[in-house]
């Protein structure tokens, strides 16, 4: 039997790759793709209509004082605008504090300079009608007037109004001042708020007083 040579044998015949069915793989990235873009594209619709939610910054007494939350009361009643220090004296706040005690906030910033630490100023001197808006505020955030006495005062009775006060950021220049402000008769008055400086001179020789828990506690208050 003659056999046919295995050079001339008929070879299968093969569909090109090219000329192939999209295989399931492949048909599976396809939808995948076009479902993204279908996403995509929504997403950047809703992005155009939904407004983005407010930011919420940390609640504090402290956050009270800062200017832009008191409408038509602004620097000329004693709002302080972020980044003030302690030597930016064409600000009210700053420049109506009292001269003793500017100058020696300005003394204790000086050496707390060599020592990285910067002074800001969260509120000083404020108006009486500042004052008398930061009071209406403090009773709304703490609910009674009671508690709200433990953070802010009256006008009548406010150092911050005769000048005589100072509210001192940040957290590590209160702690400078803490360990070093009776050397420049800066004294912390309340327990309860570490930020709040007043002028002690005395206390250069003697050292500062103990503080009150809270403005209730303070005589000067009683009036």
């Amino acid at each position: 039997m003659t056999r046919t040579p295995s050079s001339a044998r008929t070879a299968p015949s093969r569909t090109p790759r090219s000329a192939r069915p999209p295989t399931r793989r492949f048909r599976s990235l396809l939808v995948v793709g076009l479902l993204l873009v279908v996403l995509a594209a929504i997403t950047a619709a809703l992005g155009h209509e939904l407004p983005k939610a407010p930011s919420i910054g940390a609640a504090s007494p402290s956050n009270l004082h800062r200017g832009e939350r008191h409408g038509a009361l602004g620097e000329a009643d004693g709002a302080v605008p972020d980044g003030v220090t302690v030597f930016d004296g064409t600000l009210p706040a700053v420049a109506r504090l009292d001269p003793g005690l500017l100058k020696a906030l300005r003394r204790a910033a000086t050496d707390a300079a060599d020592d990285g630490v910067r002074f800001y100023v969260n509120s000083g001197w404020r108006s009486p009608a500042y004052q008398d808006q930061l009071l209406r505020e403090a009773v709304a955030k703490y609910g009674s007037e009671d508690e709200a006495a433990r953070w802010v005062t009256t006008a009548a009775t406010s150092p911050h109004v005769s000048g005589d006060a100072v509210d001192i950021g940040h957290s590590d220049a209160t702690a400078w001042l803490s360990a070093h402000g009776a050397a420049y008769g800066l004294c912390r008055i309340y327990r309860n708020e570490p930020w709040h400086y007043e002028l002690r001179a005395h206390a250069i020789d003697r050292g500062c007083p103990p503080p009150y828990a809270d403005p209730t506690q303070d005589p000067r208050m009683q009036q």
